[in-house]
């Protein structure tokens, strides 16, 4: 089973408006949540990816579904005329893409993640340092 439906993103989207976009194929829409899912998968490289959209139903995390059903919505809306509410998906497919850039800079740790498991010969650290600081006298 996908770990997103085109049937599910009816919290979204309303099924007549989606089947009117789509022209009642759902391969449009699985495109969609595909590009989502690619997408969402790039800012989670830390985590077991693979087990993380392996979960089904109520496993699944439900912050991480409402994202992935924002950012699928808004690459499926490209296909839309103007008169579709586009300012407000754009505003939701910003903040699931901030949301996703703070889990991958770890300032949000998602409960019940697994974290990808390192290579033995592999070791991870991460360094930085405080924003450079300029003196005038």
């Amino acid at each position: 089973m996908a770990f997103l439906t085109p049937e599910e993103l009816n919290t979204h989207i309303y099924d007549d408006v989606r089947d009117a976009i789509s022209e009642s194929n759902n391969a449009k829409v699985e495109a969609a949540i595909n590009a989502a899912i690619a997408e969402t998968q790039g800012y989670m490289s830390r985590y077991d990816i693979t087990a993380i959209f392996g979960m089904a139903d109520a496993a699944r995390d439900p912050i991480l579904l409402m994202y992935l059903k924002d950012i699928a919505v808004w690459h499926f809306l490209v296909l839309a005329n103007p008169g579709v509410a586009l300012e407000v998906r754009e505003n939701r497919y910003k903040s699931a893409i901030g949301w996703l850039t703070k889990v991958q800079g770890g300032k949000v740790v998602p409960m019940g993640w697994p974290l990808e498991e390192p290579a033995e010969s592999q070791s991870y650290f991460q360094y930085g340092s405080n924003p450079r600081r300029s003196s005038h006298f």
